[in-house]
């Protein structure tokens, strides 16, 4: 058993896709029209362009329990979900530098360094580095 895809629950899938590929740097993979206004929007690291994809997932336009979830996760300031990076510094720096709004900065918690950013698409995302 292996992940294929992650879904991450966004607002709008337009902007989800801008952010995250030209702030976070992830690549499109797949762009598969649904219905009118929703698609299949996978997104997938450069690093590992065949690894997991990331599913920008409009559940929240549509459905109104994964609206209440994902309001309730940011509002308790709970990532939706984490990346791995090789320096939370350095990612944090170069994000700064971007606008990205992060609502825990740079911090060690024991093997870890983390830091915690706003997606702009109703999520917070952790970054995670082990030390």
């Amino acid at each position: 058993m292996k992940v294929r895809v992650l879904s991450i629950p966004v607002q709008n899938q337009d902007n989800a896709l801008t952010f995250y590929t030209e702030i976070l740097g992830f690549i499109k993979k797949l762009d598969i029209p649904l219905t009118e206004d929703n698609r299949w929007l996978t997104v997938v690291s450069k690093e590992q362009p065949d690894g997991p994809e990331v599913l920008l997932e409009p559940a929240p336009k549509d459905f109104e329990p994964a609206k209440t979830y994902q309001k309730a996760l940011f509002r308790a300031g709970i990532p939706y979900a984490q990346f791995d990076v090789e320096s939370v510094q350095d990612e944090y720096e170069r994000l700064t530098k971007l606008n990205v709004d992060f609502t825990v900065k740079p911090t060690d918690i024991g093997t870890a360094r983390i830091a915690v950013f706003n997606d702009t698409c109703g999520n917070l995302i952790q970054i995670a580095q082990l030390i």
